[in-house]
């Protein structure tokens, strides 16, 4: 083989060799930055790891917000309708939230408690995050439905 030939073949291999350990970093960077949504069941469940960053959602459960006086720490459960989570929030809450809406926790669990980093609320009176409401199903709205007794007309 001659030498230019030789040349190309090491650089051709170098090259490719760069590729993948670019591709395997890109990859490693993106696994690590990656946060799922999980709601109280799932985590109640076991489906997180306590040391895991990961994204609460469901509704702010009624009458479960509490600030302490003097502090910017928050109190409040989300709820998914099956289990709810307690959450601890240090920092100014957006305008939108209030109880019985949806909310988006990012964090991570101290214990049986979700530590939040930021929290996201729904921008209008109509809107549910998809995926808050993949995760909680249509099955909690037939919570409130009342079934009337047999023969008796729905009204």
């Amino acid at each position: 083989m001659n030498p230019t030939r030789k040349r190309r073949m090491y650089f051709l291999i170098g090259v490719i060799a760069a590729a993948c350990v670019a591709a395997g970093l890109i990859a490693y960077t993106l696994q690590q930055n990656a946060t799922f949504l999980f709601t109280p069941s799932e985590i109640k469940a076991g489906a997180t790891k306590d040391a895991e960053r990961f994204r609460l959602g469901g509704m702010v459960a009624k009458g479960s917000f509490k600030r302490a006086e003097g502090s910017m720490e928050s109190h409040f459960a989300v709820t998914d309708g099956d289990a709810q989570m307690p959450v601890v929030y240090t920092g100014i809450l957006p305008d939108l939230f209030r109880e019985d809406q949806a909310v988006i926790a990012t964090g991570k669990m101290q214990g049986d408690t979700f530590v939040a980093e930021q929290v996201l609320a729904k921008h209008d009176e109509n809107y549910m995050p998809k995926e808050v409401a993949d995760k909680m199903g249509k099955a909690h709205v037939k919570h409130d439905v009342q079934v009337p007794p047999t023969g008796t007309p729905a009204q």
